[in-house]
Parts: C-alpha cells; structure tokens; sequence
C-alpha cells in the first residue's frame, strides 16, 4: 500500500502543465469503437481510469500503438463485437462502452459502472435514451443488456429528465450511427460534451448544438480516420490554482482554456486571489488571508461539483463564514471528516456545509474518500503546518497524472511512500 507523505507550509511558485482532460478522454476512447479506420488521439492523460480503458478496448480486439507518451493510434477497423470484461465495472466510465458498442454492432453486455461512492447516481437516464433509440434494455446478474431491434439503432427525439453529463455523452455515441436524426434536450454543457462532439465529427458525424441544451444528431453510415487533440482538463487545472491559493502561492498554469475555468477562478477572485488570463495559461497569485464566500454547486457553466471539496478545503482556512451547498450529487461531504482531523471547523446538515475558517490547519493521517475528496486532502496537506499522510491514493491516480512530480515542480515537499498493509502490520508484531 502507498500514501503520500506532505510536509506542509510551503508556498508553491513556478510553472506547471495541465493534462489533457479526464472527462473527456474516458468518452472518447470508448467512441474510437465507431470509426472503421486508425484514430490518432493526442493529448491523452496517464491516469488509471485511461490505463484500464485501454487494457479493456485491447482485450476486445482494437489495435492500439503508442506513438508518445500521450498519443495512442487506435485501429477498429477489424473489430468484431466483444463484450469487456469485468474488471471495467471497477470505474464509472464504463457506462460510455454501451452507447458505442450498440451504436457499431447494435448490441452491448456491460458490467455495471463503479466508480467514487459520492451518493446515489443512476444510469436510468442513459436506458432511457437506448430504449428510446429502438434497443431492449434489462440489468440481469451486474450487467447491462441492450440489443437494438433490427440490428441497429434509429434516431429519437429524447428529453433527459435530469441534467446528466454521463447520459448526454452516452447517448451521443449511440446517435452517431444511427439511422435518421437524433435530438437530445435538456442536454449538459459542460467542455468535455463539446470535445466528444468535435472529436466524432472530426471523424465524419454530424453532431450540431454541443454545448447547448439542444444537442441534434445526424446518423451517418460510417466514420473514417484522422486525428484529434484533447482538451486540458478544467479540474485539473481547478485543483492546482485552488491549491496555490489555499498555500499562499504564486504559480503559472500552462495548457488551459480560462473560459472553461471562469466559475472556478471568479469565485476564488471572489475570496481575494488574484487572477491573471494569460491566453492559454491562468497565472494565480495568493499572499494575505483569504475571505470567506458562499458556493453552490450547478451543472456547466455554474460552479462545478468536481471542484467543490477543494474549494471547500479554501474556504476552510478564510476568514468568516461561508457555505457551501452542493446541488448535484448526495453524500459529497464525507471528506469533512477528514478536514476535521485537521482542524477545521465545518457542519455538515444533508447537502449543505456550514464552513467557520481557522487561521491554520496541522498536518494528520487522513484518507482520500474519492477522487476529487483525495485532492481537497492534498490541498489540505500542502497549506497545513508539519506532516499529512494521505491514504486510500488510488483514488486521486485515477484522475490526476503525475501529481506528485508535478507539485514537486512548484516547490511543494510532496512524496509517495510505501507502508505495509495492516494484515502484514500485524505480522511484523506476531
């Protein structure tokens, strides 16, 4: 087992690289299924979540070859119908290997996603929109089954109950070859539903609207080769600024879209860090005490509930009161516990948090509960006085590559450490 060890108290300075975005490379990858042809994907971030991807879509017949560090060649051109193995329910991604493999072979057998355990987030909407598109649906022993009357889908007009970022960019693979047009409303907005679209219609779709609440789809019979640049990942980008400013820093964010971060860097303006646009870059600084705000969560462009327990973890060490609600998922708040342990002052009543600011945190052992609480941990550790050990890591590599070199390239005393398992622990006492 691993943790990382943060000595905090340390400012950050420097210049750092955004990844390209996780969001968007998990549909992506999956929607490379549909083109009959090599697809050169640039830009891809080195996270678990990609690494199991890519082992699965391998495992099912496509033709990968690496090219660099983050660009892959992707060849389906031969693919026959497959179904992943189990291993690719362990994340949440896996949902988008139903919209593709129904949208090529008009049949798919996927295991049921997992993923953060952030509260109750159901897949119905994604059916709904399958069913809609002329496939019989049914959950059976972990599994999603759908077979597409005909042998292939058509298109829909479908109206998402709920604003679902998940069933937007599902239903978006599963639309690009269908026959006739599809229209998608109520849709999400956020950046990542733009990149899948302009990544599908660089390769020959007919997707109009992304990025709108109106999405249309124009089924096409195939889609051919070519290359395609993902986006920086906002949240990514999100969390280093927020950490500069919760550590007191001054650092340059390189590879970003300020547009895509505005609800991010407004509200931390908002609570007095200074923002500079520097085109394809945010350069962020932070010196005195910061005040306090209020945050509510909302779908694309509000403030997005992957940043909320790292801004959280700002607000903590601000002066006042503010309060965070959090309008998307339940149970995003079982980070607070962990803060506690550091000292900070939050009340937790159903989705709302009550966030009283301390002049300091001090460093403790504490546990990432998901991905984005992983990272309000180590935003945490870095503006903390003495020693954090984060554990439960897997969490955090699943969507932040090379965070620890990465943080050490702005100063930060940041390590991965090995620790024995408790059973071997236990052992060593024997």
């Amino acid at each position: 087992m691993t943790q990382f060890v943060i000595h905090g108290g340390r400012k950050l300075r420097g210049e750092i690289e955004i990844s390209g975005a996780k969001n968007a490379a998990v549909a992506i990858l999956p929607a490379a299924f549909l083109v009959d042809d090599v697809c050169r994907i640039e830009n891809i971030p080195q996270i678990s979540d990609v690494t199991l991807l890519l082992q699965s879509m391998a495992e099912m017949g496509s033709r990968i070859r690496t090219v660099n560090r983050t660009t892959m060649d992707i060849d389906c051109s031969a693919l026959g119908y497959r179904e992943p193995g189990p291993a690719i329910g362990e994340i949440r991604a896996s949902y988008y290997f139903i919209g593709a493999l129904l949208g090529r072979f008009g049949e798919a057998k996927v295991p049921m996603p997992g993923g953060c355990e952030i509260g109750v987030r159901p897949i119905d909407q994604h059916l709904k929109g399958m069913r809609a598109m002329g496939a019989e649906v049914k959950v059976e022993g972990g599994y999603v089954c759908a077979k597409a009357r005909g042998g292939r889908l058509h298109g829909a007009n479908i109206y998402l109950d709920v604003v679902s970022v998940g069933a937007t960019m599902n239903i978006l693979i599963a639309a690009v070859l269908a026959r006739g047009k599809t229209v998608i409303e109520n849709a999400a907005r956020e950046p990542h539903i733009v990149d899948l679209a302009n990544f599908l219609n660089s390769m020959g779709a007919d997707v109009r609207g992304a990025g709108t609440s109106v999405i249309r789809v124009y089924g096409v019979d195939k889609l051919h080769g070519g290359t395609y640049t993902i986006i920086p990942d906002q949240i990514e980008a999100g969390t280093y600024i927020a950490a500069a400013v919760a550590a007191r820093g001054d650092i340059v964010v390189r590879n970003v879209i300020p547009r895509h971060l505005f609800s991010i860097t407004a509200k931390l303006a908002e609570m007095g860090a200074e923002i500079i646009d520097l085109g394809d870059a945010v350069r962020v600084r932070s010196e005195g005490r910061l005040h306090s705000a209020n945050v509510k969560t909302m779908p694309y462009p509000g403030f997005p509930t992957d940043m909320q327990p790292q801004i959280t973890t700002c607000l903590a060490l601000a002066s006042g009161t503010g309060i965070v609600t959090e309008d998307v998922w339940d149970n995003r708040f079982k980070y607070v516990t962990e803060l506690t342990k550091m000292g900070a002052k939050i009340q937790v009543d159903g989705k709302t948090a009550v966030v009283e600011g301390v002049e300091e945190l001090t460093g403790a052992s504490v546990k990432a509960c998901d991905l984005r609480a992983g990272a309000a941990m180590v935003i945490a550790g870095l503006a903390a006085r003495g020693v954090t050990r984060i554990q439960d890591i897997h969490h955090i590599q699943r969507g932040y590559e090379d965070i620890v070199a990465k943080l050490c390239g702005l100063g930060a005393d940041i390590r991965e450490e090995e620790v024995p398992e408790e059973s071997d622990f236990i052992k060593t006492l024997a």
